[in-house]
C-alpha cells in the first residue's frame, strides 16, 4: 500500500502567509492602583517595526527504565510579547507602563542657549524660559571659545567661574564678552500640548492591565488576535548617535477575571 501523495491546500483554505509588522493597539483596563478605567482611550502603537509574540508552555515528561518518556504532559504555560516602535507615544509610557494619566503641564530643559557675559557691570545674564514658564534648576555653563565647563561658585566668581541666584548668572567682570552657553532646567504650570506623568514608588504588586490587538492582513488574509488582560514589565528607549530610537517594550498576558486570556482568529 502506497501513502497518499500530499495533496497542497486549496486557495480557500485557512493557511497563510503574513508579511510587516501588522497593527498594534492597546487598551487600558486598570490604572496602577488597580482601579478600573471606565472611559479608556485606545493607544496604537505606530511607526511599528517588529512584534513578537512567545506561547510557551512548560512540559513535564514521565520517564521509565528506558530512554524516551512514556508521557509528556503540559504544566504552566506563558504568554509574553514584545514590540518595537520608532515613535516615542507618552499614552504607552503612562497608560500602559506606568498605570497614570497625564498632566496638562511641562518639566523640561534648555540646553545650550547661546549668550555673552555683558561688557559692562552688572555682569549678569538673567534666563527667560521658553513660554512664560519659571526657572528651576542649573545645568551647568560652557565657554563656547574651548567647550570647557564654567565652575561655579557661591559668590564672587574669577575668570572661568560663575554665580547664580534665581535664574541671575553672574559672571566675572575679566570674562567681559565671553561666548557662553547656559543649560537650565525649567517648569510650566499650565500647558494643554504637553503631557507630564510623574513617576511614583508605589508598593510592590500595583500593577496597571490593559488589552492587546495584534492585526496583520496579507494577501486577501487576515490574522487577528487579542490578549485580554496584558501587564507590560519593561519599556527602552536605546538612544543612539547616528540612527533614530527605537523604543522597545515587553509584555505578558494572563487569564481575564472570567477566565479568558483570548482568541486566535484567522480569515
Amino acid at each position: 500500500m502506497h501513502p497518499s501523495p500530499f495533496t497542497p491546500p486549496s486557495p480557500g483554505a485557512t493557511t497563510m502567509i503574513l508579511f510587516g509588522a501588522g497593527k498594534l493597539i492597546a487598551v487600558p483596563t486598570t490604572d496602577a492602583a488597580g482601579n478600573a478605567i471606565a472611559v479608556p482611550t485606545p493607544v496604537a502603537v505606530a511607526v511599528l517595526q517588529d512584534v513578537s509574540v512567545d506561547i510557551d508552555y512548560e512540559t513535564k515528561t514521565l520517564h521509565g527504565e528506558k530512554q524516551f518518556a512514556v508521557a509528556v504532559a503540559r504544566g504552566k504555560a506563558k504568554i509574553g510579547w514584545k514590540a518595537k516602535t520608532g515613535d516615542f507615544d507618552a499614552g504607552v509610557l503612562g497608560s500602559l507602563l506606568l498605570g497614570s494619566q497625564p498632566a496638562a503641564s511641562r518639566k523640561s530643559a534648555v540646553i545650550d542657549f547661546a549668550s555673552a557675559v555683558p561688557a559692562s557691570s552688572p555682569y549678569t545674564v538673567t534666563i527667560a524660559p521658553p513660554d512664560s514658564g519659571a526657572y528651576v534648576a542649573d545645568l551647568g555653563v560652557l565657554d563656547v571659545l574651548t567647550g570647557k565647563p564654567l565652575t561655579r561658585v557661591a559668590t564672587s566668581p574669577a575668570t572661568g567661574q560663575y554665580s547664580l541666584s534665581a535664574g541671575v548668572y553672574t559672571f566675572a567682570a575679566a570674562d567681559t564678552g565671553k561666548g557662553i552657553l547656559i543649560s537650565y532646567e525649567y517648569s510650566k504650570a499650565s500647558d494643554a500640548a504637553s503631557k507630564l506623568f510623574g513617576i511614583t514608588n508605589n508598593l510592590m504588586g500595583y500593577t496597571p492591565t490593559f488589552s492587546a490587538l495584534f492585526y496583520n492582513e496579507y494577501m486577501g488574509k487576515k490574522l487577528v488576535m487579542k490578549l485580554n488582560a496584558c501587564v507590560m514589565g519593561k519599556q527602552g528607549l536605546p538612544f543612539k548617535n547616528d540612527d533614530f530610537t527605537m523604543t522597545d517594550f515587553d509584555a505578558e498576558a494572563f487569564a481575564d477575571a472570567s477566565g479568558s486570556v483570548g482568541y486566535i482568529c484567522q480569515y
